[in-house]
């Protein structure tokens, strides 16, 4: 089980597709003993994983104490950062408190591209820098690419790049439209690149000895088994059911990309939260509706329910309408 917190919205970029809209702190941000609080209450409701997120998670100034609280207590803190705020000691204070992997972003090897898409001028060479200075502290890290229409010819080299630097991984999101993302919808894939690309991930994943997986892109499960491909996941989408995510202010929601509020730990303990949800209850049946309620994949992929929520009108146990296997369904 794995979660996300946005510890902060604030942030030192400006990112074209920020789900988020970060930039600013938000009012009303959890302090650290509400966050030590949200993390105990993490550890209770069974969870294993910790994504320190944001906005940019290094600008809290008390990130280092709560990654610590995070691995006293037992979870598994890692965090996801633009990378390029790290800095020597600051390296070395994060792998003491106990951060097990930092998620670096790279979206792109033309400097101006990557720069452009962040509105920061030094974005990529700090970024990179950061990477260095990991892999000379020891902490391990991965790098994080948005899949666009304007990259996706980029996708190889950029995992060339990652085995190169010392990555422990390349996890691959695609483009949901949701925060400043809506801005550059036309620059998500099509549908049939979308399933270009998977199979395109999963054929370079034979050929590199880094963990490559795409995120929010469920599929990822059908295409791997269909390749007799081993993966170390049990579900493609696993939204309500063994993931959700926290807003820097502590409202719920069952991922990044799926804005609906099912709580907010200031008014109820987030394990309560976790338990108690109608909606996480309903997510967890699997009772998808259209093509996902009779695919032969849907145990071990689960559609995307955020896209499910943003095309069906909020019905998010709709079907993915982006997967061809729905299309083959109709046929």
């Amino acid at each position: 089980m794995i979660i996300s917190w946005n510890s902060t919205n604030q942030c030192n970029m400006y990112c074209d597709h920020c789900y988020r809209e970060s930039g600013e702190a938000s009012i009303g941000e959890l302090t650290t003993e509400e966050a030590k609080t949200l993390i105990n209450e993490i550890k209770k409701a069974g969870f294993m994983i910790m994504i320190f997120s944001g906005g940019e998670p290094l600008m809290r100034p008390d990130i280092v104490e709560l990654i610590a609280h995070a691995s006293k207590v037992g979870l598994r803190p890692v965090i996801g950062s633009n990378g390029t705020l790290l800095t020597e000691t600051l390296v070395r204070h994060l792998k003491e408190a106990g951060a097990l992997r930092i998620g670096i972003s790279l979206d792109s090897l033309d400097v101006a591209k990557h720069n452009s898409l962040r509105k920061y001028d030094q974005a990529f060479e700090e970024a990179v820098r950061g990477m260095d200075l990991c892999n000379e502290a020891g902490l391990e890290f991965q790098i994080h690419t948005t899949v666009m229409k304007w990259n996706l010819n980029e996708l190889d080299a950029l995992t060339d790049f990652a085995v190169n630097k010392g990555a422990k991984a390349h996890h691959i999101f695609f483009l949901i439209p949701t925060g400043r993302g809506l801005q550059i919808e036309g620059d998500m894939l099509s549908e049939s690149e979308y399933e270009e690309v998977l199979n395109q991930i999963l054929e370079k994943q034979k050929t590199v000895p880094i963990e490559l997986k795409p995120t929010c892109a469920p599929q990822f499960m059908r295409i791997a088994k269909e390749k007799d491909i081993e993966m170390r996941f049990t579900k493609g989408c696993i939204a309500g059911s063994s993931y959700c995510i926290i807003s820097p202010k502590g409202d719920v929601q069952p991922c990044a990309y799926f804005d609906l509020r099912v709580g907010n730990v200031k008014e109820t303990p987030f394990d309560q939260i976790w338990a108690q949800s109608e909606v996480f209850k309903k997510m967890r049946t699997e009772e998808y509706e259209g093509g996902c309620g009779i695919c032969s994949y849907k145990s071990i992929c689960g559609g995307c329910r955020a896209r499910a929520y943003y095309n069906y009108d909020g019905d998010y146990m709709g079907e993915d309408s982006w997967c061809i296997m729905n299309k083959r369904e109709a046929q």
